[in-house]
């Protein structure tokens, strides 16, 4: 690829220089593997609960079968008695029916929820035989979420009774179905300012500056030297109360770390003394570490939450994710304070589907907003997913969370590949051990690789004669390996992240020793060039 090429393939996004790398990895590797470590879909996923939602559905089939038996066409569910019906249909020696037979169990013992109410939501759900009803989340479900997400990301904070949910196509739905209501409801206008956590998941840096919102982008900086905390002198500007809103994913997208105790406070505090502020929080890869601590637990009332199942679960295909809400928070308190016009305007949009739009709340206003309004009455995700979250979370809950054995392999499995990968890069000193590291992604500075390897002066040399994405264009065409680009996640030229997610285990330190490899080539080049300048000055 010619130097121009290069230019110009930094003004797209990273996932888009991600696709083009992948392109050129098999354009010059036929038949050989590639090893794309650029995408965060994971390559293990979660079989206890896949295998459960398949029993559930092979026994609604033969539920609807009790009230309409004509070939192919079956009727609808019974509630009356299902529950006793489930209990025989199971066999407590298989697996899937095992774990089924303890949430029925844990679900009665534990929120005291009716069995046969409990199983005809699962089963209807899994079947998907009519439209979410409640249309934001079905009712046992968003109990059953809520008390996972107290497990994985409120940690001590009790909020499972305080917080609304609604399961979204994904976190990306989340992600879209947020901005989208904020403008709609005149929380934020174009002109806005709002600070975002950098480095960050790609989409909160590139939606703000879309025509739709053209929102005013200040970066609140993490750095490596500072464990990718917050730095207390960028959290100050959130002082600052024309900043409407303030965008983190947590742990950090690339640089993989959680917040740490000192920056949740300083949030905290910042929410003190700016109590208008909105904060968005993405927590996908909350679970990956120990004892974590959504900012939402710590500042309540001002945070949307967003959370996936993709990740832990692997379930990236599934479209499962969740917007979270305190039920006394900011932004209903906001929507009040709008003045008359603007109310008016709001009136007339949800009045066709609530008698009193005023009290309309604003995750309500989301989930009619991602059916144009109009739709309302067949918003909310598809109940098969919705139920296929429930078992997801069920595999957390029947070990309280604390003993989940699943949980415990997926942290040890991104942590054997992280130590596998530093390993390779012989950078034995790197960051991936720090307490609070997630260990999902490795934002690998390759610049101070370089000079860890062969001193300062080569530094300077790839600073100074290549583009930032040379090195990723070679290592795709020479080496077949497929790495991402930082500065499309607001982090500084020369870093690079590597999924620890969706390679065999073993490909880690080869993936490290590839870019090694390259780099000594790299090297080798600029002996040749500065023997040569000695040359031509003799």
């Amino acid at each position: 690829m010619e130097r121009q090429q290069e230019i110009e393939l930094e003004q797209f996004g990273a996932f888009e220089v991600g696709k083009r790398m992948l392109t050129l990895a098999h354009h010059h590797h036929h038949n050989q593997r590639i090893l794309n470590a650029g995408r965060g879909n994971p390559n293990w996923i979660n079989t206890k609960a896949r295998l459960a939602m398949a029993r559930l559905i092979e026994f609604g089939v033969q539920e609807s079968n009790r009230t309409i038996c004509n070939g192919d066409m079956g009727g609808y569910v019974e509630q009356n008695g299902i529950g006793q019906r489930l209990r025989r249909f199971m066999n407590p020696q298989q697996s899937a029916d095992h774990f089924l037979l303890q949430s029925l169990d844990f679900v009665g013992d534990h929120f005291g929820m009716d069995e046969d109410d409990f199983v005809a939501e699962m089963v209807n759900g899994v079947i998907g035989n009519n439209y979410p009803n409640p249309n934001r989340v079905l009712k046992n479900t968003e109990i059953l979420l809520n008390q996972y997400l107290q497990n994985t990301l409120y940690h001590e904070h009790h909020l499972a009774n305080q917080t609304d949910l609604f399961p979204t196509e994904g976190g990306s739905a989340a992600i879209d179905y947020i901005f989208h209501s904020l403008v709609e409801n005149d929380l934020i206008q174009s002109g806005d300012k709002i600070a975002i956590n950098t480095p960050i998941f790609t989409p909160y840096l590139e939606i703000p500056r879309l025509n739709d919102y053209q929102l005013v982008e200040m970066n609140l900086r993490s750095e490596r030297d500072n464990n990718w905390q917050i730095d207390a002198k960028e959290l100050a500007k959130l002082n600052d109360p024309s900043i409407k809103a303030l965008f983190i994913v947590n742990p950090t997208n690339p640089a993989s770390h959680a917040f740490d105790p000192a920056a949740l406070e300083a949030i905290r505090q910042a929410v003190k003394r700016n109590p208008k502020l909105m904060i968005i929080t993405d927590d996908v890869y909350g679970p990956f570490v120990k004892d974590f601590q959504s900012i939402y637990g710590i500042a309540p009332h001002n945070t949307l939450l967003v959370y996936s199942f993709s990740k832990l679960y692997g379930a990236t295909g599934c479209r499962l994710g969740l917007i979270a809400v305190n039920k006394h928070n900011v932004f209903d308190k906001l929507i009040s304070e709008l003045p008359d016009k603007d109310k008016k305007r709001l009136q007339e949009r949800y009045s066709i589907v609530t008698m009193d739009p005023d009290h309309f709340s604003f995750i309500d206003r989301m989930v009619a907003d991602s059916r144009s309004v109009g739709l309302y009455h067949t918003a909310g995700l598809s109940t098969p997913q919705q139920i296929q979250e429930v078992l997801f979370a069920l595999t957390d809950l029947l070990g309280n969370g604390v003993h989940d054995d699943y949980i415990q392999r997926a942290r040890k499995l991104v942590s054997q590949r992280a130590k596998d990968l530093h390993a390779g890069l012989g950078d034995k000193t790197d960051d991936h051990d720090r307490v609070g590291d997630a260990k999902y992604y490795s934002l690998i500075n390759l610049y101070s690789l370089a000079e860890k390897r062969f001193g300062h002066p080569f530094r300077q040399y790839l600073e100074d004669h290549f583009e930032r994405i040379d090195f990723l264009v070679q290592l795709a065409e020479e080496n077949g390996v497929v790495l991402m680009d930082g500065v499309g996640f607001g982090s500084r030229p020369g870093e690079i992240r590597i999924s620890n997610a969706n390679l065999p285990t073993e490909d880690y330190r080869l993936v490290g020793k590839q870019v090694c490899k390259l780099l000594d080539k790299y090297y080798h080049r600029f002996l040749k060039q500065k023997q040569a300048h000695h040359l031509g000055s003799d």
